[in-house]
């Protein structure tokens, strides 16, 4: 996540009714040694493919895609693709980082043609509205297709660029295919404050929480039914391609499936399982560590007490989590070139670990140790984004204890879970 070019744009949350449900299996859950059994995955792409592209014959497509969008092979589906007579490829959009992911956060490929294909890429990172209409206009599809890995973050911003294009081809009339693929922190826990609209952004569109604990066919299947009418008049007309042999219990590291970096610092699945949490520290003074070995897992900055801070939370009692006091030389953003000091985030149980209430926990001790948490910017307003409300700094402010600010949106949050429920395609 980097904060976009474009801050804010308008939206809500309604209560809403059906869903578009792909064909999809199940396996039995692990209940022994779970982080060591791997299971073979089916992705959308690879159930799309095993239909000969049945549902994109005859069509002019469209490929919302990146460097994860890939088969079986790890060679890259707009490749596969164009290479099959039966599927006219008639464009790429490229999101955050790029199509071929050349480009570093917050920042993106230029239009041009892709060498490997001839097929004209377009740029649509942080793009949205008539802007948006007009690009994939002009791109003369009648089909777009959406396959990209997400990590299941609310402000992870390719969630965003599937909710922009989607909403852009309801208004434009053109069919909308998602590949799904798994939520590589498991689809099991949910949390955080669900996003306030006065703070929406391109790392929030929508009234969703933090962790939203969904696929990208089930966040479409949501966003389709509860908000693209409300902003394009309709919904756009969604087919979902689902896996199979994917469960809500599983970690990326049990699907079979090779870890390919989302983005340059989503390294590994760890740092996923993090990050719902210490991307929070994007809306301080602090490096999370970026261009490091250890981006979101390494926090500090040039003059904290390093050792107090473990020591503090190590007192907290967190489950699922151990913290080192380390020293770091972040290569980019925060600090870059510098020399930081500070903690060292480790999972040491995953399925206890909560992303959400550890960040949260590092930001109350560092907010006790040193006086107040040194908020980025003169208002704040990236962390407030990053959190999808104020309500969050303040209550860090006051001194509230992190145990107190999340009870205070459970309300919201039990109303999501209401919504979520119908949507949800996995076992």
């Amino acid at each position: 996540m980097k904060l976009s070019r474009r801050d804010v744009m308008g939206g809500g949350i309604a209560l809403c009714g059906g869903v578009f449900m792909g064909i999809h299996g199940a396996i039995a859950k692990s209940d022994v040694c779970s982080s060591m059994v791997s299971h073979n995955v089916v992705t959308g792409f690879e159930g799309l493919r095993a239909g000969h592209y049945e549902v994109l014959r005859g069509r002019k497509v469209g490929l919302v895609a990146n460097p994860t969008s890939v088969g079986r092979n790890l060679h890259h589906i707009a490749d596969i693709m164009h290479a099959d007579g039966g599927v006219d490829l008639q464009a790429i959009f490229g999101p955050e980082h790029g199509f071929r992911g050349s480009a570093p956060a917050g920042s993106s490929e230029e239009k041009a043609r892709d060498p490997n294909t001839g097929v004209m890429v377009y740029d649509i990172y942080d793009v949205s509205g008539p802007r948006l209409d007009a690009i994939i206009r002009s791109s003369g599809i009648d089909t777009m297709v959406f396959d990209i890995q997400d990590v299941g973050a609310r402000f992870y911003t390719y969630i965003s660029t599937l909710y922009d294009t989607m909403a852009a081809c309801a208004r434009l009339g053109i069919d909308y295919v998602v590949l799904d693929r798994p939520n590589p922190i498991s689809g099991v826990r949910v949390g955080g404050p669900v996003l306030d609209p006065r703070f929406a952004s391109f790392i929030g569109r929508q009234a969703i929480p933090i962790q939203h604990g969904m696929t990208v066919c089930e966040l479409a299947s949501l966003f389709n039914a509860c908000f693209i009418p409300t902003i394009s008049g309709r919904s756009v007309r969604l087919r979902n391609i689902t896996m199979t042999g994917w469960t809500r219990d599983m970690f990326f590291d049990q699907t079979g499936l090779p870890w390919i970096p989302p983005s340059p610092n989503m390294p590994t699945l760890q740092t996923a399982i993090a990050y719902p949490g210490t991307c929070m520290f994007e809306g301080t003074n602090l490096s999370v560590g970026r261009g490091t070995a250890m981006p979101f897992l390494y926090l500090g900055g040039p003059k904290l007490d390093a050792t107090a801070w473990r020591d503090r939370m190590e007192q907290s009692g967190l489950a699922g989590v151990a913290f080192r006091e380390v020293a770091f030389s972040p290569a980019a953003f925060v600090d870059r070139g510098g020399m930081d000091h500070g903690v060292q985030v480790i999972i040491t149980g995953r399925e206890r670990f909560d992303a959400v209430r550890t960040g949260l926990t590092l930001l109350s001790t560092l907010r006790d140790l040193t006086g107040g948490v040194p908020w980025r910017g003169k208002d704040a307003r990236t962390f407030d984004l990053i959190m999808g409300t104020d309500a969050v700094r303040h209550q860090l402010d006051q001194g509230m204890m992190p145990d107190a600010i999340i009870q205070s949106w459970q309300p919201g949050l039990v109303q999501f879970m209401e919504i979520r429920k119908k949507y949800i395609l996995y076992s």
